[in-house]
Formats: C-alpha cells, structure tokens, sequence
C-alpha cells in the first residue's frame, strides 16, 4: 500500500517501539540521541541519531521529523514527544530497522491519514484505544498467571523476563495471548 492511500491497516506497520526493541537486541551497546533542531510558530522539528556501539564516533543513520502542535489529539497534548519519536522511527527505517515489511512506521501513517482525513483518523484512533484496554486487561492476566505458576515452581528468572516483556510498550495483543496460552498450558501441566 502507498503512503497516498486513505485507509492503511495499522497492523502491517510497526511501531517505533517495535524498532527500538530491535535496534537494541542486535546492537546492545548502542544508543540513540535526539535534538530538538527547531520549534518556533507551532512547528516542531526534531532530528535522531543512531550509533551502532557506545564509542561511535560517527552515526550510523539519521532521521528527522516534523510536526506542528494542534495538529492532532496526540500533538495536542504531546507535540514535543511525538515528534521526537517520529524522528526516532525514521532514523531507525534508515538503519534497515522496520520491524515489518512496510518503511514508514505506524506512527508515520497516523500523521498521513490524520492530515487527509482527520474523522477517519478520530474514528480509528477510538477503535484502537479499546483494543489498548483489552490488551491491558490480558497483559493484568498475564501477570496473574505468571505469580500462580512462580507458586507451582516456574523458574524465577523466566517470569522476570516474561513479567517484563508483557509490561514493555509495542508488544502485540497476539504475542501477549500466546505468552499467556504458554502460562496456562505450563500451570494444567504441573497441577497434576
């Protein structure tokens, strides 16, 4: 799909947390800088920087964004933020990070639709906001789950890492039902 298109589903795109997650489990000791380059007029303008190793002297990839405040809910009340990680996401594409097999991140798409159709953008943004409460209410599952098995002798270390993993932004809803399917499926096995 084009970035032209009216409608895109956002489950083809990843999140820029999606793609931090990732720059970070290749390249441990990287890191990532931002700087805010411009806001005057309403206008927000960040640019991001990625090193691949803690001593790079040289980023590997850059990436920059605008955004202009009022513009949406998010930049509304978030503007700075938002556009900071915009940049982030771009910078991160321009690394090779796209988590999908779409360039443009989620966020991205969110600006394109909510310029061209701002109903339509209220209208998923509404949608995605219960799909965030479900996804809330299976994550609290989750972590109930993970203390019964802890009980019934989980590995300590494995709940650790999942309990985390569940609470971290960006996971999906279906990665979040399979953790808990595993849980369910290791605590029927040991209560036997």
């Amino acid at each position: 799909m084009s970035k032209t298109d009216s409608f895109f589903n956002p489950d083809q795109y990843a999140t820029v947390a999606e793609r931090i997650e990732l720059f970070y489990s290749r390249f441990p000791q990287g890191r990532i800088n931002t700087e805010l380059v411009g806001r005057q007029d309403g206008e927000i303008t960040f640019r991001a920087l990625v090193y691949r190793g803690a001593d790079d002297a040289l980023a590997a990839a850059t990436g920059w964004a605008s955004e202009r405040e009022g513009d949406s809910d998010i930049n509304s009340v978030a503007c700075l933020e938002n556009t900071e990680t915009s940049a982030v996401g771009r910078a991160l594409a321009n690394l090779g990070f796209t988590a999908s097999s779409k360039r443009p991140s989620r966020e991205e798409m969110d600006k394109a639709v909510r310029v061209r159709n701002p109903l339509a953008f209220r209208e998923r943004t509404r949608k995605e906001s219960a799909s965030l409460h479900s996804l809330s209410n299976i994550a609290d599952d989750v972590l109930h789950l993970l203390s019964i098995a802890e009980v019934k002798g989980f590995p300590h270390q494995r709940s650790e890492i999942l309990r985390e993993r569940v609470k971290r932004p960006g996971l999906s809803a279906s990665r979040v039902r399979k953790i808990e399917a595993s849980l369910r499926t290791w605590i029927r096995r040991h209560e036997m």
